[in-house]
């Protein structure tokens, strides 16, 4: 986030009693929600000037910047404000994790019916199912019972018959099968995608970086630097 006047952000905001308006701060390739905390008008228009997340403590009454210790910043993208001003959201590239117990995310106690689950990350449906795929990955004795786990022993080239096998009946649906169909198809290239990129080691945020870097860019545009480069 460039620095910049944050004069008309902070009239647009509306401070409570105590000059507080709660900050979540979330993942801005993964829509992961990585914390809340409080800002107060300070706080803020130092969060704009170094674009750098800096949050108002209750407990002590001072200003801290989000991982000035451990080095876990979060580095503001872009700042969000709901409908009435009274919270703020940040978009934020975070460096390491988030919590200070060393998870990712302040938000890993998951509670169902069922009764509450730790190590949860509020995670979208692709992000997850990577997570998931390189955990596979670490865990050899998985093998017997785990799909990915048998793909991945198998080696790269069995990873990458599979995914244009995927490819191609994802294409034939789309020639003249139903939405439902199609809808399967994709889902099964997604998987074998997201197999293949574990096996290599490379990391879902990666790619999602590549996108966010190509957002607003023609494709004709993007794929001509390609070739100038011989990308």
């Amino acid at each position: 986030m460039q620095p910049r006047d944050p004069d008309e952000l902070l009239r647009a905001v509306t401070f409570d009693a105590q000059g507080l308006v709660p900050a979540i701060a979330q993942d801005a390739l993964t829509g992961e929600v990585r914390m809340l905390a409080y800002m107060n008008r300070e706080a803020l228009e130092q969060t704009v000037r170094t674009g750098v997340a800096t949050f108002w403590s209750r407990s002590r009454s001072a200003l801290w910047v989000k991982g000035e210790t451990s080095g876990h910043t979060l580095s503001v993208q872009e700042v969000l404000l709901d409908c009435d001003g009274d919270c703020v959201l940040l978009q934020v590239d975070p460096r390491g994790p988030t919590c200070h117990t060393g998870a990712p995310s302040c938000f890993y106690r998951a509670w169902s019916p069922g009764g509450w689950a730790e190590g949860a990350r509020p995670l979208a449906e692709v992000d997850a199912l990577w997570a998931t795929l390189d955990a596979r990955r670490g865990d050899p004795a998985a093998s017997g019972r785990s799909y990915t786990r048998q793909l991945l022993d198998a080696g790269v080239r069995r990873i990458g018959e599979k995914l244009r096998e995927e490819a191609d009946e994802l294409a034939r649906a789309i020639d003249g099968e139903a939405d439902e169909r199609v809808a399967s198809e994709a889902a099964d290239v997604v998987f074998h995608a997201l197999v293949a990129l574990v096996s290599r080691g490379v990391r879902w945020r990666s790619v999602l970086a590549v996108l966010a870097k190509r957002r607003g860019v023609s494709g004709l545009v993007e794929k001509a630097s390609r070739s100038a480069t011989g990308a």
